[in-house]
């Protein structure tokens, strides 16, 4: 029932009953429990008909749920507060070098933003029902254990319970970024409803969430995606996981900042304050405008990189639509074109294949709006999660 009402929208009672096959009386038990556990609400009258009574429009309720999405990545911390409606209330991100820091640091400051992020929704009067946090790297999901973060330095990191321990008794999951990022996409992206698609993470490593035939594709042991280390070049630089010559290098946000900005990179001791990407970001368009030759020289290293390895990924996973995230799309114009005419020449099945690049409108922010609808999924697999409100709480019907 409350997944219904989240695809389709308010209905009536009546509306409910001939569209699912249920009789009115099971119908009316069901709306009465939703709206015992403040998940649905009765919001106005409806005329089905020429003839009888209207009948009331019963709404998922945003008023009272919601759920928490974070993402903590090489140089910052976001965080994406959602309602049962998907109404976005929280969406910041704060610079944060965890590249620099050791894991109990780490933790320690995803502990203070989960708690301020739940302070802000404690006073929204919203009860939150999950926390997902979203890393770069391999994450044990069942455990919510990151077993390799090689950007961050991670190794066997048990995040949700350190995160449970040190925030509040509300269910925290862990995820790799660039699957919930995926997820993301396919709900409510550029790509929404595609049910072959490829997100590319733009970041300082890049990862890849494959969506297939509508479904996350995970891999035998949850590892799947990690194609930011595909081996591409075996003389080339050396990657963060220690092997060489990995897609990534030739890609990232580093690799990008290193052509571009040596004077910038990552792990210069001398670079300056913590920056979100975009700062970064900001400082190559001014050296882009300056006519720093480098800059172009740069992107245009990067997309025929970005061409060569998506090719790839067109000739292994056949995908409809390759998804651009982070800084890829903030470049869309300086990349897309070089990088599908390197595709089109490398992929086998030529013009069949029918894979485009597009660039993601979600930018950096994908993974923890992502992290954010898992944690709003869980409620509408299981609305029995969400506890009764106590019955002067309860609400019968709102106008709006």
């Amino acid at each position: 029932m409350l997944r219904y009402l989240n695809t389709r929208g308010p209905a009536s009672r009546a509306a409910i009953a001939a569209e699912t096959g249920l009789n009115k009386t099971t119908v009316s038990s069901l709306i009465s429990e939703l709206q015992a556990r403040g998940l649905v609400v009765e919001t106005g009258l409806r005329q089905a008909g020429a003839v009888g009574r209207p009948g009331r429009v019963i709404s998922l309720d945003g008023a009272t749920v919601g759920a928490l999405g974070l993402e903590i990545n090489v140089d910052y911390i976001a965080t994406h507060g959602l309602d049962l409606t998907g109404r976005t209330l929280i969406d910041r991100r704060i610079g944060f070098d965890a590249m620099g820091s050791d894991v109990d640091r780490s933790l320690e400051r995803l502990v203070a933003v989960v708690r301020e992020a739940l302070a802000d929704l404690a006073a929204a009067r919203l009860r939150v029902m999950g926390i997902t946090v979203a890393v770069p790297g391999l994450v044990n999901v069942e455990t919510g254990t990151v077993l390799y973060a090689p950007n961050l330095g991670w190794r066997d990191v048990p995040v949700a319970q350190r995160l449970a321990a040190g925030s509040a008794p509300i269910p925290v999951r862990v995820d790799n970024d660039a699957n919930l990022a995926a997820l993301a996409e396919y709900t409510a992206g550029v790509a929404a409803g595609t049910p072959d698609l490829v997100y590319l993470t733009g970041e300082v490593g890049v990862g890849g969430g494959v969506i297939s035939g509508g479904r996350l594709l995970r891999g035998g042991d949850g590892f799947a995606g990690e194609v930011g280390h595909l081996p591409v070049d075996p003389n080339g630089d050396l990657c963060g996981c220690g092997r060489t010559g990995c897609w990534e290098t030739k890609v990232g946000l580093a690799a990008l900042l290193r052509m571009a900005a040596p004077d910038h990179a990552y792990g210069r001791p001398d670079s300056g304050p913590v920056r979100v990407p975009e700062e970064r970001l900001t400082e190559i368009e001014r050296r882009q405008a300056a006519g720093d030759p480098r800059v172009e020289q740069a992107l245009r290293e990067i997309a025929r990189w970005l061409g060569i390895g998506g090719a790839i990924l067109a000739n292994l996973l056949n995908p409809r639509v390759i998804v651009l995230g982070g800084y890829f799309a903030r470049f869309r114009g300086h990349l897309i074109a070089e990088a599908q005419a390197q595709l089109d020449r490398l992929v086998v099945a030529g013009a069949d294949a029918r894979c485009q690049f597009v660039a993601s409108e979600l930018d950096f922010r994908a993974a923890a709006h992502g992290a954010a609808h898992v944690a709003v999924e869980q409620v509408l697999a299981d609305p029995t999660m969400v506890a009764m409100l106590p019955a002067k709480s309860q609400p019968t019907w709102r106008r709006r």
